[in-house]
């Protein structure tokens, strides 16, 4: 029978593994796309690649951090422990803002901007 420290264990790495897949798979379809797509619109293809890029790192970003959470509070819970995992922390969100703003032209915390319209 499985323990409880085993059975977290096997999720943290299944979190991590899908969190890999996710990137990996997005990435090589988004580079494929990119290069069948890039020969008649090079720009607006490059533009949805950089977008489905930075998001896919969100995600998988996002899944990295929560398995690291999950590993932290369950498993290995220190003073050292739980202070590295706020400095990931700290680290992540920054670079999911870093990543928003590049993807999406603007801060997370701003409203987005609505398409202009010419008549």
């Amino acid at each position: 029978m499985l323990s409880f420290q085993t059975l977290i264990e096997w999720l943290i790495l299944g979190i991590e593994v899908l969190a890999i897949v996710i990137m990996v798979a997005f990435i090589s379809v988004g580079t494929v796309r990119w290069l069948l797509q890039s020969r008649k619109q090079f720009e607006h293809a490059y533009k949805s690649y950089r977008i489905l890029l930075g998001k896919s790192l969100l995600v998988g970003l996002e899944l990295l951090v929560a398995a690291d959470i999950i590993r932290t509070v369950t498993l290995e819970l220190t003073l050292m422990n739980l202070a590295t995992l706020a400095l990931l922390v700290l680290v992540s969100t920054a670079l999911g803002w870093a990543l928003t703003l590049e993807v999406e032209g603007r801060w997370p915390w701003q409203e987005k901007k609505e398409a202009v319209r010419e008549p």
